[in-house]
């Protein structure tokens, strides 16, 4: 290879991540403007700019060919399940509180109109009405609305696991590792995914979805314990649970992600045929992930 041909390679590098940072950029915006019309559900903190940025560019960087319209709905579910976790995680103080919170958001889901003083259910009603404008949604509603429910489920769950207190009054005995990454669903990617696929509206994408997901779901648990590893310090300060704290080894947790990427890889091998954008999204994910947590965080400080 010449030095110019070097050159012009490295300058089209360049311009390829600089595209993709401008989809980020404006999905930061979108994000940004999103948090001012919810000021009670994304605080400053830890809803600072840099959450935003993050989220907008994990998403530019996991479907760089899609364009910002088409990204828009993505970047504002992650938010939506950012602000569902900071509520069910540190706001509500009560299993009736966390009830009530599911509740109004399936509520939602099938149709129903928020309360003027529900801006969770109100974002969730906008993410809706906006999927419903894809032709798609009215046969993949019931999907949707599952992992929904599977997430709401989980996030209760892991909130039972930090505060049900035993028989003698003490803390709850821990998850088994096995039982934690089980509830990964809390993590709400394939939520996101399922609301990423039914937008696009692409007919191989639609054709395989149920596929789709069950790779989604395994490469949710993976990305469930990347984010462990990267968190650990953060959700010891927090109060959150880690797959760290379940194991005797660190090693275990990174050898059980080795497993499972190992089975992404079968799930996602038949669909690179029939699907092969949305399988280099899955994959993709699990690379942004495995880069990024390694030394950041999408919360900002408390």
């Amino acid at each position: 290879m010449t030095v110019a041909n070097a050159v012009d390679d490295q300058m089209r590098n360049a311009a390829e991540q600089g595209r993709i940072w401008a989809l980020a950029a404006r999905g930061q915006r979108d994000l940004a403007e999103v948090a001012g019309a919810y000021p009670e559900l994304f605080p400053a903190r830890p809803f600072d700019a840099a959450l935003f940025s993050n989220v907008a560019s994990a998403i530019a960087f996991g479907a760089p060919w899609c364009d910002a319209a088409r990204l828009r709905i993505t970047n504002r579910a992650v938010l939506w399940g950012f602000a569902l976790d900071w509520l069910v995680d540190y706001v509500a103080t009560s299993r009736e509180e966390i009830d009530q919170i599911s509740a109004r958001c399936l509520a939602v889901a099938d149709g129903g109109t928020p309360a003027p003083d529900d801006p969770l259910g109100g974002f969730l009603a906008e993410l809706r009405d906006e999927l419903a404008t894809a032709p798609a949604f009215a046969e993949a509603r019931p999907l949707w609305r599952g992992e929904l429910r599977k997430v709401l489920d989980a996030m209760a769950r892991e909130w039972d696991w930090k505060h049900r207190p035993t028989m003698d009054g003490g803390p709850a005995p821990l998850p088994s590792f096995t039982e934690y990454l089980d509830n990964a669903d809390n993590l709400a990617c394939t939520l996101v995914n399922v609301a990423h696929w039914i937008y696009s509206g692409d007919p191989a994408t639609l054709a395989n979805l149920e596929q789709l997901i069950e790779a989604s779901a395994e490469v949710q648990r993976i990305l469930r314990l990347v984010n462990d590893l990267g968190t650990y310090e953060r959700d010891l300060r927090w109060g959150d649970l880690n797959a760290l704290m379940l194991v005797e080894d660190r090693s275990e947790v990174q050898r059980r992600i080795d497993e499972l990427v190992g089975r992404a890889r079968g799930l996602l091998a038949p669909l690179r045929s029939s699907c092969p954008e949305q399988a280099d999204y899955l994959a993709r994910q699990i690379g942004f992930s495995s880069g990024f947590y390694r030394s950041a965080d999408f919360w900002g400080a408390l």
